[in-house]
């Protein structure tokens, strides 16, 4: 099977960059861009930002013929091929090295803030990408593992049974001593109601019925005595007695017989 042709391609270009030589570090704190001449750069230049399959190389070149000052290829990112200052975020250390293999660690700045952003992205993207192909490459091998074969073989038969369990009798809750259910009350006898407040409340009742009966009478005994329709009876008295006595009726009628 042929190799994959891999192609190079730019990540990032800036016309304007500066090289300095920087001192050995003096303890583990990191480089200052501060110790460095910043003033006087030791070569001015363009960068060139390039990967070709997994690696990304920076490229320090001449602006007007394109010649190569020094290379820094990039296997991670951040590792020791790149690193930044303590002091600035326009300054990084580079680590470049030749075709033998020989490596030196520069300095280089960038004279812009956004050059420096563009500088950190290009590479955060390329290695993105290198890790996510790492991914792919690792899920399409495990894939491509044999896989468990949970077919039917050509003749196999299972048998199921379905319905044919026996049935199970549910065991009856037994009742221990003391903590079974309570029996129930006696059927057919209901406990009378409680006594309404109606039953006493009668007799006052009933008493001051009487009381009400008996002033009646007297009021009425009294009324009759001094009213003055008592004359009504008067005259039916006296009516009655302008009709004779019935003795005299007889003589009369008597008399009339024998006038007959």
């Amino acid at each position: 099977m042929a190799s994959e042709v891999e192609y190079e391609s730019i990540l990032c270009v800036k016309p304007d960059v500066n090289v300095y030589r920087i001192p050995p570090r003096a303890s583990n704190r990191g480089y200052r861009a501060a110790d460095w001449k910043l003033d006087t750069p030791d070569w001015t230049g363009r960068m060139r930002i390039t990967a070709k399959g997994k690696v990304a190389y920076i490229k320090l070149e001449d602006k007007v013929s394109g010649e190569l000052f020094a290379q820094a290829p990039v296997e991670e990112f951040p590792g020791i091929a790149v690193e930044t200052v303590s002091d600035s975020s326009r300054y990084f250390v580079l680590r470049i090295q030749d075709d033998n293999g020989r490596s030196a660690f520069i300095g280089v700045g960038f004279g812009d803030r956004g050059d420096s952003f563009d500088f950190n992205v290009a590479l955060q993207d390329h290695f993105k990408w290198v890790k996510q192909e790492n991914e792919i490459k690792s899920s399409q091998a495990a894939d491509s593992g044999p896989k468990l074969d949970l077919g039917f073989k050509e003749g196999q038969t299972i048998t199921l049974n379905i319905g044919q369990g026996k049935k199970r009798d549910k065991p009856r809750p037994q009742s221990s001593g003391g903590l079974g259910l309570l029996p129930p009350p006696p059927g057919g006898k209901i406990a009378p109601p409680p006594p309404s407040n109606h039953n006493t409340v009668q007799p006052s009742g009933g008493a001051q019925t009487e009381c009400l009966l008996e002033l009646d009478s007297s009021n009425s005994n009294t009324v009759v005595q001094s009213n003055p329709s008592s004359d009504l009876w008067g005259d039916f008295s006296s009516s009655a007695s302008t009709v004779p006595p019935p003795a005299s009726r007889q003589e009369s009628s008597s008399g009339n017989w024998v006038q007959f």
